[in-house]
This record gives structure tokens, sequence and C-alpha cells, in this order.
């Protein structure tokens, strides 16, 4: 990995995504074509929490792979060299393997990491997971294609 990092301002220079559905605080160490490491800071005013459960708190597994899917956004747009303006998206095409290990809680930090197995005619598949404290939460094969406003 590199020791390029990029901060939440760097971060909303390259997704459209905004609060409450940004998901991702900060780009620890990225390498373009191969692989990017994020997190994502759980805190208990997050919106989805109240409903997500309110005598348990957990985060919906939805949102996790949201993040994670985000995060691959990021590296696509790093390693796509696409510059983004206000009508330049990615888009989520597809997930596989999704797999979910352990319930995530307010007050825990998800460390967030895509690495590319391929891109093929502007679909890029990365292998992606989640963990928290070191142990394996979640992970997909997940898919994005980049895309210039028209």
């Amino acid at each position: 990995m590199s020791d390029a990092q990029l901060d939440i301002h760097g971060i909303l220079r390259l997704l459209p995504h905004r609060y409450p559905f940004m998901l991702v605080d900060r780009v620890l160490e990225w390498r373009a074509g191969e692989s990017i490491r994020a997190l994502k800071n759980v805190t208990y005013n997050e919106p989805f929490f109240p409903g997500h459960f309110p005598a348990r708190p957990v985060m919906p597994g939805v949102i996790i792979i949201e993040a994670l899917a985000q995060t691959a956004g990021i590296l696509t747009f790093l390693s796509a060299e696409i510059v983004p303006h206000e009508d330049t998206r990615f888009y989520f095409v597809g997930i596989d393997k999704a797999r979910f290990r352990k319930p995530v809680e307010p007050g825990d930090q998800l460390v967030l990491t895509a690495t590319v197995e391929r891109c093929l005619r502007g679909i890029w598949r990365f292998a992606t997971r989640a963990e928290v404290g070191g142990a394996e939460v979640a992970q997909a094969q997940i898919m994005v294609t980049p895309e210039a406003g028209k």
C-alpha cells in the first residue's frame, strides 16, 4: 500500500454521497488498481439506530455493504483517474457471496477493505471485507461502474 490517505474533504470530492448516506470517514491507504483501506466510525446517533433496534442498536447489514461499495467506488475513481464533477456517479451493479459474521454496534470502528479482482468493459469487481477490532464482520464480492454525466 502507499501512504496515500484521504480525509473527509478528499472523500467528498470523489463521492456524490452526503449526510446521512456518506459512510466512509477516512481512507487510510490506497494503491491505484489494487486495493484500499478505509474507516467508518459507528456512532449511536446514526439515523438507522432508533429503529434497528431500540433495545439493542445493530448496524443493518445492507448499510455495511453500502459502506463497502462506497469504499470500492473511491478506489474505482482513483484507479480509473476519473475526475468527479456534479454529474459523475458510480453505480453499484452487483453483489455476490455476501456474508455477515458479527453484529456491528455503536462505538465500533469498521475497517473497510476492497481489493480489485478485475476490471472488464468498465465494470470493476472487488473482494471486500469489513472488520471490527481485527475480526471480520462482513465480506462480499462487489461490482461497480463509474459513469460521467451526459
